[in-house]
C-alpha cells in the first residue's frame, strides 16, 4: 500500500491540476473581451476627437521707425483658428481677428475627387501665387508688395480697405497629374460677391475671379490669374490680371509677379521681384524689388520699393523679423523713406 501511495498523491494531485484548468478558457475569453471591448471605446474616442476642432493661432506685434520721424509700436495681428472634419470629404475653418475684431474666414469645402472640389464661404481670393500660397507665417517679409495690397483687395485703389485679399462667395477647384506632393496642373475659378470681408452685396452683379497653375517639377509653379467684377452700388468696373513664376524648395526660394488692374477708367499696374536663401534651417536672408503705379497715365503716381529682410526662427513657435525698406516716390512733392521695422510673432 506504501508502494503505491506516490503514485495515488500524483493522480489526485494531476486531477486537481485539471480541474483547475478547466475555468482557464473562460477566463481567457473573459479577457479577449474586455480587450475588445477598451479597443472598441478607444476607437470610439478617436472618432470623437477627431471631429473636435483644432484651435491654432498667432500674434505679431512690434516697432517701425523712418528718417522722417516715425517712431511707434505696432500690434500687426492677433489671430485664432479653429478647424476640423465633419467627415473624410468634408471640412471647415474659422479664423478671426482679434486686434480690430473681425471674420477673417468662415467656409466649409467638399472634396469629393482631387479634379473637383468645393469651397463656400469668406476666404482668400484665389489670385495671385502670394496673396493664398504664403500666409502672414510664411512670408519672407513684414508687409505684402505692393501690387497685391492696392490691386486685390487689401487696400484697394476702388476704395475697398481691410479685406485681406478675401471675400464671400462658391470656388471650384482641383489638381490633373498628381506627383508626390503636388499636380502638375491646377485650377481654381469662383464666384463672388466683391465687396469684401464682412459685408452684403451692394449691387446685383458677381465678381468672377480665375486661376491656372502649372507646376512642372517639384517646388516650381507658374501661375496666370483673371479678376472680372463690379464694386458698389455705382457698378464701378475692376478688372485684374495677373502673372508670376515662383521656386521655393530647399534652401532657395524665388518669386516674381505681375498684375495689371482697370478701376473704372483708371489703370494701375505693379510688380514685385524677391530671392531668399536659407541657412542653418533657423534663417532667412531675402531681399525685393517692387514697382507700383496707381495711375498709368500718371508717372508721378510710381513708387519703388528695395527692401531687405532677415528672419530668424530660433524654436517652432516663435518667428523674428528685420526688415529694412528704402522707399522712392516719383512725385517731387513727396519725400523719399528710409524705413526699419522689427516683428516678433507667437505662434500657438
Amino acid at each position: 500500500m506504501k508502494r503505491f501511495l506516490p503514485f495515488l498523491l500524483l493522480a489526485v494531485l494531476c486531477g486537481s491540476g485539471a480541474a483547475a484548468q478547466e475555468p482557464l478558457p473562460e477566463a481567457d475569453e473573459r479577457l479577449r473581451s474586455e480587450v475588445h471591448r477598451l479597443s472598441e471605446r478607444s476607437r470610439t474616442w478617436d472618432r470623437v476627437l477627431a471631429r473636435m476642432p483644432r484651435i491654432s493661432g498667432y500674434l505679431q506685434l512690434g516697432y517701425e521707425a523712418d528718417d522722417a520721424g516715425t517712431s511707434e509700436f505696432f500690434i500687426k495681428r492677433v489671430r485664432v483658428l479653429l478647424q476640423g472634419d465633419i467627415s473624410p470629404r468634408m471640412d471647415y475653418c474659422v479664423h478671426a481677428e482679434l486686434v480690430s475684431p473681425a471674420l477673417m474666414d468662415l467656409y466649409l469645402r467638399y472634396k469629393p475627387l482631387r479634379a473637383l472640389n468645393f469651397q463656400l464661404g469668406q476666404f482668400k481670393l484665389p489670385f495671385s501665387i502670394e496673396n493664398t500660397e504664403y500666409p502672414p507665417l510664411k512670408i519672407e517679409f513684414i508687409d505684402y508688395p505692393l501690387a497685391l495690397t492696392r490691386l486685390v483687395s487689401f487696400n484697394d485703389v476702388c476704395g475697398m480697405t481691410g479685406a485681406t485679399g478675401r471675400d464671400l462667395g462658391l470656388m471650384a477647384y482641383g489638381g490633373f497629374f498628381a506627383r508626390e506632393g503636388y499636380d502638375i496642373l491646377s485650377y481654381n475659378v469662383g464666384v463672388f460677391n466683391g465687396e469684401g470681408i464682412n459685408t452684403l452685396d451692394a449691387n446685383k452683379s458677381k465678381d468672377l475671379v480665375a486661376r491656372l497653375t502649372v507646376r512642372p517639377v517639384a517646388g516650381l509653379q507658374i501661375a496666370g490669374s483673371y479678376y472680372w467684377g463690379e464694386y458698389g452700388k455705382e457698378y464701378l468696373r475692376r478688372i485684374r490680371y495677373g502673372a508670376g513664376i515662383g521656386y521655393d524648395r530647399g534652401i532657395g526660394v524665388a518669386r516674381s509677379e505681375y498684375i495689371y488692374g482697370r478701376t473704372g477708367d483708371l489703370r494701375s499696374d505693379g510688380w514685385y521681384v524677391m530671392g531668399g536663401l536659407r541657412a542653418a534651417r533657423r534663417w532667412l536672408f531675402a531681399v525685393r524689388c517692387e514697382a507700383f503705379t496707381e495711375n498709368r497715365d500718371d508717372s508721378d503716381t510710381r513708387q519703388m520699393n528695395y527692401t531687405a529682410g532677415i528672419t530668424w526662427q530660433p524654436v517652432k513657435h516663435l518667428r523674428c523679423q528685420l526688415n529694412y525698406t528704402y522707399e522712392h516716390y516719383a512725385a517731387p512733392a513727396a519725400a523719399d523713406r528710409n524705413v526699419v521695422a522689427v516683428m516678433l510673432s507667437g505662434i500657438f
